[in-house]
């Protein structure tokens, strides 16, 4: 009973028909407050470009923050920089766990990304670098033997020091594109629309690939939209900054999506096998994929003679690509020589050369000089190379599993997929983490395929949104500044990474196994 002065009852109010209508009108206000929050800070962002984003006339020679702050328009800068960034990162993060719909997902981060298109570029000077190369090839000059300076380049004024006098370390296939841009662009500021509409093609195309990668590994086709498009990271760098990255990305996830889509096929598996050859000949990370997308390709048991056929089939497509874009740009693999100039640049947002800095630090106190971070990064790739073969077995072992466990067709049809795509996406993580360099542009590459296959995301959703801090709009790294303090921070990381992984290690090791085949990954 209740008389006229009671307090409700919660319970009451929880069954009341009202609760439930209520419950969703709440979570339509928090998401379109979560829209418009992200709306205002890539405003903001897009104003920091105008102001004070990679211009072609910026200064490229800061010696501090204090420098920047104290130019012109330095405090509006800086402040709309920051303030954006918390604003899209924060929207971002809100929404992680679900938006009302994948409709309503692709609007946000298409609204998003309208201010990112038409402001300069942001976060990085690289774009520059693929004007320079691009008209060097345009001008019959080989970018992967001459370095953009030497090349007569008139626009090299504006590329970062460190990239002057290197060559390209880019497929021939990006080179390609560059050198469209030029030709069509007709001057450096239509060379770099032109390499924003090719960066902004390939966000579309992974947009494109999204549902499909999605439903196929059993995860929310809204919640993998969300994670990727609207990430932060692929607004600022990829299409504001027009990092090859997102075009390497768009035909990489194209391949992958027709493997899962039609497997066995052999027609399939050559376009596939091609997608993914093309996606190598823009940028090289994406050859880390191949082992699994090799798995991806098995259709039926998975045996080692069906492994042979069938990533064969997928091996002759991703080589006739490659092949057919060296011969038709006549410059081969000299490629694959730039690559190593990719670590030039030294900063302690890579785990192993952090801790090459820490050793350095340490031996500097005791009156030595022991120069570890070339050590540290060379054991740093030793343990890349150690832990994808780890991870193909694993998912190998997994899928083997699948052969004897018997399920319904679409179940098992469905786990494949699952195992396979997270397995290419842990590889990705991996290669980000025991790289030697990092930027934060990298994330996206892992994002783009845990977002479609992770059952838990609060582990690679929170390192991308820390990244979206680590530059400033006119291509300053901060790591530059705080070089100790973060070579510390991360090496400390570390060590507490590795105690947490080998006490869990430790912990299963003593857990009796199941007698039933475990969990898939994921």
């Amino acid at each position: 009973m209740t008389g006229p002065g009671a307090r409700p009852n919660p319970a009451d109010r929880a069954e009341s028909p009202d609760g439930p209508a209520r419950a969703e009108h709440a979570e339509q206000r928090r998401a379109r407050a979560a829209r418009y929050a992200g709306l205002a800070g890539a405003v903001l962002l897009a104003v920091a470009g105008y102001l004070g984003g990679a211009l072609p006339s910026a200064p490229l020679l800061r010696v501090t923050p204090v420098t920047i702050w104290q130019g012109r328009h330095g405090l509006l800068v800086l402040g709309a920089w920051l303030v954006g960034t918390g604003l899209l990162v924060g929207a971002w993060l809100a929404l992680r766990r679900g938006v009302p719909s994948t409709g309503w997902a692709y609007r946000t981060a298409g609204l998003w990304a309208l201010p990112l298109l038409v402001t300069a570029p942001l976060g990085s000077r690289d774009v520059y670098s693929y004007a320079c190369q691009g008209w060097a090839y345009a001008h019959g000059v080989d970018p992967y033997v001459t370095g953009v300076a030497e090349a007569g380049c008139p626009w090299v004024d504006a590329v970062s020091p460190i990239w002057r006098d290197t060559p390209a370390p880019y497929g021939p296939v990006f080179v390609l594109l560059a050198a469209l841009a030029v030709t069509l662009g007709g001057g450096l500021t239509g060379t770099i629309v032109l390499l924003r509409l090719f960066a902004l093609a390939g966000v579309l195309l992974a947009a494109l690939c999204l549902p499909g990668l999605a439903r196929a590994a059993g995860v929310p086709t809204r919640r993998a939209a969300w994670l990727l498009l609207a990430c932060p990271l692929v607004g600022v760098h990829l299409l504001a900054g027009a990092h090859n990255d997102a075009v390497m990305l768009g035909l990489l996830l194209l391949g992958l999506l027709v493997l899962v889509r039609l497997p066995g096929r052999a027609g399939a598996l050559l376009v596939a096998g091609a997608l993914l050859g093309l996606a190598v000949a823009v940028k090289a990370t994406a050859v880390v994929v191949l082992p699994y997308a090799a798995l991806a390709a098995v259709h039926g048991r998975y045996t080692v003679r069906a492994l042979a056929r069938d990533g064969g089939r997928l091996a002759g497509g991703v080589l006739a690509a490659l092949a057919g874009s060296s011969l038709l740009s006549g410059l081969g693999l000299g490629w694959v020589g730039g690559l190593s100039h990719s670590g030039d640049s030294e900063q302690w947002t890579s785990p192993p050369t952090a801790v090459g800095f820490v050793v350095d630090y340490a031996g500097a106190l005791a009156g030595r000089d022991p120069d570890a971070v070339p050590v540290a990064r060379a054991v740093g790739l030793l343990l890349l190379a150690g832990v994808l073969v780890v991870l193909w077995w694993r998912a190998w072992t997994a899928l083997r599993r699948l052969n004897d466990v018997r399920q319904r067709v679409a179940r098992l049809a469905g786990a494949r997929p699952r195992v396979t795509l997270y397995a290419a996406g842990l590889a990705l993580t991996a290669t980000v983490v025991l790289a030697p360099v990092f930027h934060p542009w990298y994330a996206t590459w892992p994002l783009a395929l845990l977002a479609v296959t992770a059952a838990r995301t609060t582990w690679f959703v929170l390192p991308s949104a820390v990244a979206c801090f680590l530059t400033l709009p006119d291509g300053t790294n901060l790591a530059r500044f705080t070089k100790a303090p973060g070579a510390l921070a991360m090496t400390a990381l570390v060590l507490t990474l590795l105690v947490v992984l080998t006490r869990t290690v430790a912990r299963r090791a003593r857990t009796p196994r199941a007698p039933t085949p475990g969990p898939l990954p994921g």
